[in-house]
């Protein structure tokens, strides 16, 4: 990718022009920024296949340029250039997604180096993606799976309210498929034809998401060197998606608000209204009906935005998706990977209908994919499984008549232990997974740990 275009970031100008001018020998085009902001407002415009950025720069750092390099543009990779002594913020920041770092001061043929395999794995990523488009059929039948009774509800709903206008709030857990459902709903809709636009509320900071969402005028702060359309006119006619819609700030909220009522807004720097015919599908892991009590959501935007709610099932509820759904992953990974496997062993099936599954589909999927690269033989087996996965044992199927006679409080325990095993000693998704409060699960914790018999009624 010698045409391709890199975003260098430095408040150095001497640096700066330095790498300027050996990254553009080496055939690249070279867009330069001062300062963090500056490089923010480069990202926002686009176009760029590369962004090296230093970690210590004014106005905004590296790591927040990272991030938002990682909301605006995720295949875009980012590395970090940092002096000796910054090292381990460097580490932090691969660790929050950028692709590597250099430490200063550095020679221009490792940089070059650098830069080349960034760009490498970029092509690579787009053969990738070249490669998902040949299995769109296979992935279209499923994009969402199941035959489970809570599946089937789910769905249910999907198909009654995709006919209508309504606004739809949908609830379930990280995993679950939340935005799956969103595209359900669109493509079951009228507005099929239209486009479908989503936005991950959480993944922007507030200043970002507002000219994201509405858009904004020529000359509407530095850098806005042509008018950009909103996401809610490139979803006119169509259906918007807004992911995480609890993390919208209190200044955000009221917008919207005004969107769904009148189905107008203007944009950033602009005296014009624009009228839009949207229809919005909002997601959340959360409770909002807590957080309006709590005054940390709007009481009257919550209610125009649950008009119609679906939940979605957590996989612990719909077991008997997860044998399908397993096959599915399977063969969607085989086929990226290039392996030839005809299935799951019997041990392999029950160990994976048998773990509780905290992350959910999204979990279910990178165990499978996992399993397809390491797997040995031509079925996938339960060593190939991680080793929570692989470490539960299916409980016999008179395991209930067994218990008969054991006090409640010792089955209670045993059943918090498991549990709290097969979550890595995580309170709170043991407590979700169980169905009740965080706070129960610690006193019970507590009395154990005092040597009492727990609480069996609790």
């Amino acid at each position: 990718m010698s045409d391709a275009t890199l975003l260098v970031a430095d408040d150095d100008p001497g640096l700066r022009e330095s790498l300027e001018r050996t990254l553009t020998r080496a055939g690249y085009r070279v867009v330069v920024a001062s300062d963090g902001r500056a490089a923010l407002e480069r990202l926002q415009a686009g176009g760029l296949d590369l962004v090296l950025t230093d970690l210590k720069m004014p106005g905004l750092t590296g790591r927040e340029v990272l991030r938002a390099a990682k909301a605006l543009s995720p295949d875009v990779d980012v590395i970090v250039l940092t002096a000796f002594g910054t090292v381990e913020e460097a580490v932090n920041a691969m660790k929050a997604g950028a692709y590597d770092f250099i430490t200063k001061p550095f020679r221009g043929e490792q940089l070059l180096k650098v830069v080349a395999k960034a760009l490498e794995r970029r092509a690579l990523i787009e053969e990738n993606r070249a490669l998902q488009k040949q299995l769109d059929d296979l992935r279209a039948k499923g994009q969402i799976i199941g035959v489970s009774p809570a599946f089937r509800r789910t769905m249910t709903l999907v198909e009654q309210v995709a006919d209508s206008s309504a606004t739809v709030l949908i609830q379930g857990e990280s995993g679950t498929g939340k935005e799956l459902v969103a595209r359900a709903i669109h493509e079951r809709s009228p507005r099929r034809a239209g486009p479908f636009v989503a936005v991950n509320c959480a993944a922007l900071p507030e200043t970002l998401l507002e000219s994201e969402l509405f858009g904004y005028e020529k000359g509407a702060f530095t850098g806005a060197s042509n008018r950009k359309d909103g996401r809610f006119e490139l979803a006119d006619g169509g259906t918007l998606f807004l992911d995480e819609i609890a993390d919208l700030s209190l200044v955000t909220q009221p917008k919207i608000l005004r969107v769904l009522q009148e189905g107008e807004f203007e944009r950033l720097g602009a005296t014009k209204t624009v009228r839009v015919d949207v229809r919005i599908v909002a997601a959340t892991n959360q409770d909002v009906a807590q957080m309006v009590r709590e005054r940390k959501f709007r009481e009257d935007l919550y209610y125009r935005l649950n008009v119609i709610t679906v939940v979605v099932p957590p996989l612990r509820d719909r077991r008997g998706d997860v044998r399908l759904l397993a096959q599915h992953f399977l063969r969607v990974y085989a086929a990226k990977n290039n392996r030839k496997l005809d299935g799951f062993t019997d041990e392999a099936i029950e160990r994976l209908e048998a773990y509780a599954w905290p992350g959910n589909v999204r979990e279910l999927e990178n165990v499978i994919e996992r399993a397809v690269v390491l797997a040995r033989e031509g079925r996938i087996d339960a060593s190939d499984l991680p080793e929570e996965v692989a470490g539960v044992k299916p409980p016999p199927r008179d395991a209930i008549l067994e218990l008969v006679g054991t006090p409640l409080a010792e089955i209670e325990q045993r059943l918090l232990d498991e549990t709290l095993r097969i979550t890595g000693g995580n309170k709170t998704q043991a407590a979700k997974l169980l169905g009740i409060d965080v706070r129960t699960v610690a006193r019970k914790l507590e009395r154990r740990d005092e040597g009492g018999e727990g609480e069996a009624g609790e």
